[in-house]
C-alpha cells in the first residue's frame, strides 16, 4: 500500500513538473490570453487616473429581454464563466461579465484604494455604458461580496441576486490576527505554480484533480513569470485588505430583492486559516452551516445546497449548478 502511494505521489510530482515546464508567461493584463468571447474596455477616470476595465457582453440572437451580470472571485477572472455564459446565452439571456480593476484583462494600478463600493461603482459604469437598467447579478467567492455590495448600493438596478459559495459569510477579523498590506504583498511575491495548485487542490477540489482545472492554475502562475509580477502582487495584497476589513455579513438583512444561494457544502474556504490554531481553523468556513445562516438573514431567500461539492460549483459540478440558476432566473 505504501509503495502504491509513493508511486502515485511520484507520478503526480512528474505531472506537475511537466505542467510547470509548459507554463507560459502571461502579460500583466492578459493581452496574450484569449477569452471565450470578445472583450471590450470601459475607460474610467477614477482616483485621479485613467484605468481600463475589461468586460464581455454577450447578447444572443434569441434575446429574451433579461440580463445577468457575472462577478468573478479573487483568484479568477471573467474567463472561468465560459460554460455558464454559453448555457445562459442559449436560454436567451444577455450576459455581462466584467473583469474588476486589478484582475484579468483590466488594469493593475500602482496606487489604488480598493473598496467594494468603488468596484461596485466601476461596474455600474459598464451597465450605464451598455444602457442596461435592470439585471440579475451572480457573484462567486469574492464576487459574492461585491454582488452583495452592488445590490445594496443599486437596489433599483438589481432584479435578482445569486450568491454562489460567496466568501464573507462570516467576519474573519473576529478570529484572524491583523496583517498589514505589506505582509500580504510579501506573501503574494512567494507564490509559485506548485503553491497555487496545492491551494486549489486542497481548498477547492478536496484533493481530486481533473485536467480541466489546470487552466485556472496557469492563469495565476503565468503572471509569476512576468517581470512586472510585483504590480499584480501589490494589487492582490490590496484586495486581501479590502476583503478582511470590509465585511458584508452584517448587512444581509438589508437585501430586499429575490435571492438565491447556491452552496457547495464541502467548501471550507476561509481567508487567514494558516494564521490561527488548528482548533480555530475547524470553526471557519463551514459552508453547510453558513449557507443556512445566510438564508435566514436574507428575507424570502432560497437556498440550494449541493452535497459533496466545494468552492467551485460552476466548475466542479456544472449540471447541478446551472439547473437551479436557470429555474430561478425564469421566475
Amino acid at each position: 500500500m505504501k509503495l502504491q502511494l509513493s508511486i502515485s505521489l511520484f507520478l503526480l510530482s512528474l505531472f506537475s513538473f511537466a505542467q510547470q515546464a509548459q507554463l507560459k508567461e502571461l502579460d500583466i493584463n492578459l493581452k496574450n490570453y484569449n477569452y471565450p468571447y470578445p472583450v471590450h474596455f470601459k475607460h474610467l477616470w477614477v482616483q485621479q487616473q485613467e484605468l481600463k476595465m475589461g468586460y464581455m457582453d454577450i447578447k444572443p440572437d434569441n434575446y429574451n429581454g433579461k440580463n445577468i451580470m457575472l462577478l468573478h472571485g479573487k483568484n479568477f477572472n471573467g474567463a472561468y464563466w465560459k460554460t455558464t455564459i454559453e448555457a445562459l446565452a442559449k436560454k436567451g439571456f444577455r450576459v455581462i461579465v466584467p473583469d474588476q480593476i486589478g484582475f484579468g484583462k483590466s488594469d493593475k494600478p500602482l496606487r489604488f484604494q480598493y473598496s467594494f463600493q468603488q468596484l461596485a461603482e466601476n461596474t455600474k459604469h459598464i451597465l450605464d455604458t451598455l444602457g442596461v437598467q435592470k439585471t440579475a447579478v451572480l457573484g462567486h467567492s469574492m464576487g459574492g461580496m461585491l454582488a452583495t455590495r452592488f445590490t445594496l448600493m443599486y437596489p433599483e438596478t438589481v432584479e435578482q441576486l445569486i450568491l454562489e459559495n460567496p466568501i464573507g459569510l462570516e467576519d474573519w477579523k473576529l478570529k484572524v490576527p491583523y496583517k498589514s498590506v505589506d505582509w500580504w504583498f510579501e506573501n503574494e511575491l512567494n507564490q509559485s505554480y506548485d503553491k497555487i495548485k496545492k491551494y486549489q487542490l486542497e481548498s477547492y477540489y478536496d484533493g481530486k484533480w481533473k485536467p480541466e482545472y489546470d487552466q485556472w492554475v496557469n492563469l495565476l502562475a503565468g503572471w509569476t513569470l512576468n517581470p512586472d509580477f510585483k504590480r499584480y502582487a501589490w494589487n492582490a495584497a490590496l484586495t486581501y485588505d479590502m476583503i478582511f476589513n470590509q465585511p458584508v455579513v452584517y448587512e444581509f438583512q438589508n437585501i430586499k430583492c429575490p435571492t438565491l444561494l447556491i452552496i457547495g457544502t464541502r467548501d471550507r474556504t476561509a481567508l487567514g486559516k494558516p494564521l490561527v490554531s488548528e482548533a480555530v481553523q475547524k470553526t471557519m468556513g463551514l459552508y453547510e452551516n453558513l449557507g443556512k445562516a445566510t438564508q435566514r438573514k436574507i428575507s424570502g431567500s432560497k437556498l440550494v445546497e449541493i452535497p459533496n461539492i466545494g468552492h467551485m460549483p460552476h466548475i466542479e459540478s456544472f449540471d447541478l449548478f446551472i439547473k437551479p440558476l436557470v429555474n430561478f432566473l425564469k421566475k
